[in-house]
């Protein structure tokens, strides 16, 4: 990239004058080898294409994990002022991705003997696969009710129990919903898919705590050495992609209508406060509310395969969620911009909010330590647990990495992996593996993206978030 340049260890910028038209500079966290990635992907010319955008405030930013997205690269923040405007392509097709961790009171010793019977029974319970139905029928009027109440819609449907949705982002709800901005088309792709996995890089994986790194919020987070999790990875379905294909079109004609040049169509946006804009946040508020639903469910019946399992009930065997994060959303934060203090409509596409203690965003249960940070890594390497810092807040509106971030494409991937051989090879780590096809197996195999410890280390040395526990994968259960 044209004028690219190094700040300091962990941070580089793409100035102004590296392509005629940007309103800002751009700024990415990486070391030497994550920037010598994301250039050979030409991620970094989309962090550019990003500060084109009207209203846009401070630089347009870029995580470690950033590789190729559509329009903003994954990994993508960036933050628009009252004049600025929205972009579908800042969010993402999978609204509202995010992981979900819950913690139990075992240990490895306890789950390591029935491993493969305990991933029978999450098989058995959790619908999972590219278009799967799940086991709760919703009908439009019970996809109304999620759309406009997420988590809690969920919860009093049966689904989880008092407490769950205190330790979500924004409780598990997202304000500003309107269940008639989603198009019919949405509607039908969200029926019946409630409380499934996916495909894909979407997994729930049962984990151990190998390693504590920041006592004392690991104590607050109520985590321990040895300790046994489940981490939930999934997100709003079809329904999310709709929502999003429904709305680029909308803003491709508000685009050629204004006669706005953007060096990329797939940035199509439109100025906030207008009614294309305000019809998206309410329909891509729906989309998160679903998605956050979504991992409720999951969670729900992550924890009923654990009764069946251990033949106690999920309370006795400590099945409580440390959080629930989303990594592709675009919502209405305060921030400081240019001294002054700014309502910002934030973008994090590929990113993950790291709020530090005392941050009124963070729920109660840790507004003393600061928010939770989950980190996913792959199914052969570890995942993080951290947490947000004030430094985030000066340096990237809040924001730090949401996981390893991609170096090989899918098809790639497919085509120089073998399934059944990535199978094996993590049977031989000790990690024990359900899944369907063998060439969707290859997909995620581990050598496809970067590695999530260094990708983590940059976060941390660049002062995003600091990592409180390390976890390693036992058992895997993918579409």
């Amino acid at each position: 990239m044209e004028g690219l340049h190094r700040v300091s260890e962990y941070k580089w910028e793409i100035p102004r004058t590296a392509k005629s038209g940007m309103r800002v500079p751009g700024t990415v966290f990486a070391d030497e080898e994550l920037i010598a990635l994301a250039d050979r992907d030409r991620a970094l010319e989309q962090v550019a294409n990003v500060a084109f955008l009207p209203g846009i405030v401070f630089r347009s930013l870029a995580m470690p994990d950033i590789h190729w997205g559509y329009g903003f690269p994954i990994g993508g923040v960036a933050a628009f002022g009252p004049d600025g405007v929205v972009s579908p392509g800042g969010v993402g097709f999978d609204i509202s991705c995010g992981v979900r961790l819950v913690k139990t009171a075992l240990s490895e010793d306890d789950v390591r003997p029935g491993l493969e019977g305990l991933l029978a029974a999450m098989a058995s319970n959790v619908p999972r696969g590219l278009g799967t139905r799940g086991r709760i029928h919703t009908d439009e009027s019970v996809l109304r009710k999620v759309f406009a109440g997420g988590a809690k819609a969920v919860l009093d449907m049966g689904y989880g129990r008092d407490g769950d949705v205190e330790h979500a982002e924004r409780l598990g709800s997202y304000e500003g919903a309107d269940p008639d901005k989603v198009s019919r088309r949405a509607y039908e792709r969200g029926a019946d898919q409630l409380g499934t996995l996916g495909s894909g890089n979407h997994f729930l994986e049962v984990q151990v705590v190998e390693e504590v790194l920041l006592e004392g919020a690991a104590r607050d987070f109520g985590l321990f050495e040895g300790q046994v999790t489940v981490m939930i990875h999934s997100g709003s379905r079809g329904l999310g992609h709709q929502v999003c294909t429904d709305y680029l079109q909308v803003m491709d004609r508000v685009v050629k209508k204004a006669g706005l040049e953007l060096p990329d169509r797939q940035l199509a946006c439109a100025g906030l406060g207008s009614r294309e804009a305000d019809d998206y946040l309410a329909a891509m508020a729906c989309a998160c509310n679903y998605a956050v639903g979504n991992r409720q469910a999951l969670m729900h019946w992550t924890r009923r395969s654990f009764e069946q399992h251990f033949s106690s009930p999920e309370r006795a065997l400590g099945m409580e969620l440390l959080f629930d994060v989303s990594h592709n959303v675009a919502r209405f934060e305060t921030h400081d911009v240019e001294g002054r203090r700014t309502e910002v409509c934030v973008h994090r596409k590929g990113a993950t909010a790291s709020f530090p203690a005392g941050h009124p965003e963070v729920p109660e249960a840790y507004r003393g330590t600061g928010q939770p940070v989950i980190i996913p890594g792959d199914m052969g390497t570890h995942s993080y647990v951290l947490v947000g810092s004030s430094e985030a807040m000066a340096e990237s509106f809040g924001s730090t990495c949401h996981g390893a971030g991609r170096t090989m494409s899918r098809s790639r991937a497919r085509k120089t992996i073998r399934g059944s051989e990535l199978r094996q090879r993590l049977a031989s780590q000790g990690i024990v593996v359900m899944a369907g096809k063998d060439s969707l197996l290859a997909e995620e195999a581990p050598e496809a993206y970067k590695d999530v410890s260094r990708v983590v280390d940059v976060c941390e040395g660049a002062g995003l978030s600091r990592k409180v526990a390390r976890l390693r994968p036992m058992g895997v259960l993918k579409g």
